[in-house]
């Protein structure tokens, strides 16, 4: 086993085990019956509604994909980018190291319909910078709106909170400034950057936005079961969950989620609300990529061997 597996084989088992005490962190103060009981209290028309918002923003990831083929000026049926963004997502976000997991599942089919492997790196850095842009600028927004909460968190002042949200948000403006005034690669000491086109940017920026703010939407929706709570309260929970979850590579946010969640609005954080949140937006997903996933591979390989039958036709038929 070469080194570079059993360091990640080693960061996996200790993400995992994070998740596991973190999981027992939340859950020990909590009996069956009433996470049961709580799970239960949440309607059916919330746990739907809920179920859209995450609809929504798988949409939204795969406009990500979308951009990224476009910045490379490739052409894909939106249908196919549609079909390899959800599997890839919907179980990479529970496997873990979303980045390498994702990008593996979308090789797999983007290389079936034409696209090199540079292609597929290139498309997963652009998905990568998209969801940086996004958690920035919610972040930023939310730190601008609701100081608050955050300086609660952080441990700052709310005046100091709000000047770290404004500088925040001046990350999107000189990304897409750089895209509008520099037409070629971005020179940075040994690195260089293909930036994309403005308009490109600009997208970039909102979907990943967007994106976000939908998540953020859903698990709202879980919260307010239990309790009055703002929606900048939900998305400044989020926002510093997600980055938690970035940071550690826990699989499916394992723990880190609901230990963060919990901190942030403890009065709210039903643990049927977060575990309800979970089934919306990681499990139920997960169920149907997979699924997805093993009618793919039967037709992918039915293809192949059709292919094969054809082509072992014709060679005999020449000789």
């Amino acid at each position: 086993m070469s080194l570079k597996k059993t360091i990640l084989n080693g960061l996996l088992v200790a993400g995992l085990c994070l998740a596991v005490f973190l999981l027992y962190r939340v859950f020990q103060k909590y009996s069956l019956d009433q996470i049961v009981q709580s799970v239960r209290s949440i309607p059916l028309s919330t746990f739907c509604i809920a179920l859209l918002f995450a609809a929504a923003s798988y949409l939204c990831l795969t406009c990500f994909d979308l951009l990224a083929i476009r910045s490379l000026g490739k052409s894909l049926p939106f249908r196919k980018i549609m079909l390899a963004s959800f599997i890839s997502l919907s179980l990479g976000h529970n496997i873990g190291f979303a980045g390498l997991s994702s990008g593996a599942f979308r090789y797999r089919y983007y290389s079936s319909w034409g696209l090199t492997a540079e292609d597929v790196a290139k498309i997963v850095l652009f998905c990568g910078v998209t969801v940086g842009l996004g958690l920035v600028t919610l972040g930023g927004l939310a730190l601008t709106i609701n100081p608050d909460d955050a300086a609660r968190l952080l441990h700052t002042d709310a005046a100091s909170t709000r000047i770290f949200g404004l500088l925040a948000l001046i990350v999107p403006a000189i990304y897409s400034g750089l895209a509008f005034f520099i037409r070629g690669r971005l020179k940075l000491w040994r690195w260089s950057f293909q930036l994309p086109r403005f308009s490109i940017a600009v997208a970039q920026v909102c979907v990943g936005t967007t994106n976000f703010m939908l998540v953020s939407a859903c698990l709202h929706q879980m919260l307010s079961t239990f309790g009055d709570v703002a929606f900048f309260r939900s998305v400044t929970a989020y926002v510093l969950a997600n980055s938690a979850i970035l940071a550690t590579h826990v699989p499916g946010g394992l723990g880190v989620l609901e230990a963060t969640v919990s901190y942030a609005v403890p009065q709210e954080a039903s643990i049927g609300a977060l575990i309800a949140f979970r089934c919306a937006y990681f499990f139920i997903p997960l169920a149907l990529g997979t699924v997805l996933l093993l009618i793919t591979e039967f037709v992918f390989r039915r293809s192949r061997g059709a292919d094969e039958a054809a082509e072992e036709s014709a060679q005999a038929q020449s000789v």
